[in-house]
């Protein structure tokens, strides 16, 4: 297979389509796992899911960063050339959307576009490939789309994760979404949830 021309979705309308609501719902519902629709193939740098979401997020119009180890990869980059036109860039502050293959491959969160007071929904979305989606350590999530509270262990977030998530969540309206992928999965953190240890 050429897996630039043929590496995508087999059927792009439908599948970024499931995918856009697939992300939609993450985030309108944090903590909840939502399927993703899977390309026919990824360049081996990249998890599919990562791919998955930048298929249908991205295009001519929204910068986009990776990080060192995906950046480094010309299949890659000329795979999603192909597949978005969205134009790269080197700066974490300019990006409308970020992927990262690991939690070790990510800035801090204050370093993305965070937004403005008038404008905060031109701060930057990350999608974030982790090991998996439970098994880790218990997060709390609480906020709005949440009844009450609900309980996350993904694996492979950053040490200081609870940290840097409270000090996102301080500038609200400001402040990165999140969405964290992993075994055709996604799983969405708005900028809006608060996020503790859980019990």
């Amino acid at each position: 297979m050429d897996t630039l021309l043929d590496g995508g979705f087999a059927d792009p309308v439908l599948q970024s389509q499931t995918a856009f609501r697939a992300v939609l719902d993450a985030l309108a519902n944090p903590g909840t796992l939502q399927t993703l629709a899977m390309p026919q193939a990824a360049p081996s740098a990249m998890a599919a899911e990562l791919v998955s979401i930048l298929l249908t997020l991205c295009d001519h119009d929204t910068s986009l960063w990776l990080d060192h180890a995906l950046r480094v990869d010309g299949a890659l980059v000329e795979f999603l050339a192909f597949h978005t036109a969205a134009p790269l860039t080197s700066s974490a502050g300019d990006a409308t959307f970020a992927a990262a293959s690991a939690a070790a491959h990510l800035p801090s969160l204050d370093q993305f576009n965070l937004g403005t007071q008038e404008y905060p929904d031109r701060s930057t979305t990350i999608v974030l490939a982790v090991p998996a989606l439970s098994g880790g350590p218990v997060l709390r999530l609480r906020g709005p789309g949440i009844k009450d509270h609900i309980e996350i262990s993904p694996q492979g977030l950053p040490a200081d994760f609870l940290g840097q998530w409270a000090a996102n969540r301080e500038l609200f309206p400001r402040g990165i979404d999140l969405l964290l992928v992993a075994d055709g999965q996604v799983l969405g953190l708005p900028r809006s949830t608060r996020i503790a240890e859980g019990q």
